[in-house]
């Protein structure tokens, strides 16, 4: 993979980031990754595989686009991947909605991407691939959930509109949408077992492992993903089947009225 250039994860020092990163070094990726404020953590990533590293916080999008071009430049100029990962979640219902923080999740889940993505298109060739990381949450409402629904929502629809305008070029784009994941945006910094964490309202009955989305962004940047594009993989367990109707009618109150 090293001769086909970087292949750029972005918030790449936690969580499903780290996982990716580690995935994608073990197959040969030469891999470079951005981080916000775990420099340490960064660091032994970068010592213990051999990946490059930048600094930036996309709650200024600019940053996301120059954090590309200065990890593209360490890889001789050329990208031959990007994963747009990094991502925050703010929690607040309308009442306690503000524009800063409403700002702030668009530009750090949206508008950072498009332009990470801008950036790494000037440093890629055909046959190149970007991965947007989304969420089950860019189709499924939660409360206080509006600000990062919708800038989830919008990276699902952004991705297939470059996916339209990209194919041309021998480029493809793909959306892995993750359910509940043993993550820090989840669970803090505990260190979680997602396999011995159980969770009775997904199906499988617990959340991802980081590894498991890791692996199916690896897919889209793998040769057997050449001739998908526009595509979105949800990987949740089978949380969504459990929305709407089979919600309703699993709960008390229905079951109560329903004897």
């Amino acid at each position: 993979m090293t001769e086909h250039g970087a292949t750029i994860v972005t918030g790449g020092s936690a969580g499903i980031g780290a996982a990716i990163v580690e995935l994608l070094a073990a197959r040969g990726h030469a891999v470079g990754f951005t981080y916000r404020s775990r420099e340490p953590a960064a660091r032994r990533i970068c010592e213990r595989l051999g990946a490059e590293a930048v600094r930036a916080d996309f709650a200024d999008p600019p940053a996301a686009a120059a954090a590309v071009h200065e990890l593209a430049a360490r890889f001789g100029g050329r990208v031959s991947a990007l994963v747009n990962n990094a991502g925050i979640n703010r929690r607040a219902l309308l009442d306690e909605l503000d524009l800063d923080g409403l700002n702030e999740v668009v530009n750090v889940n949206l508008a950072a991407p498009l332009l990470a993505a801008q950036a790494a298109l000037r440093h890629m060739e055909r046959g190149g691939r970007i991965v947007n990381v989304t969420s089950i949450l860019d189709s499924q409402p939660i409360g206080g959930g509006a600000s990062y629904c919708a800038s989830k929502a919008g990276l699902a629809m952004a991705s297939r509109v470059l996916a339209l305008e990209l194919a041309e070029r021998g480029i493809t784009v793909n959306c892995v949408a993750p359910g509940h994941t043993a993550t820090p945006m989840n669970f803090g910094d505990r260190d979680v077992d997602a396999h011995s964490t159980p969770r009775s309202a997904i199906p499988a009955g617990r959340p991802a492992a980081p590894r498991e989305i890791a692996a199916a962004v690896a897919y889209f940047l793998s040769d057997d993903a050449a001739y998908t594009t526009g595509a979105s993989l949800l990987v949740d367990g089978g949380l969504a089947l459990r929305s709407g109707p089979v919600t309703l009618e699993t709960s008390p109150e229905f079951l109560e009225t329903a004897a």
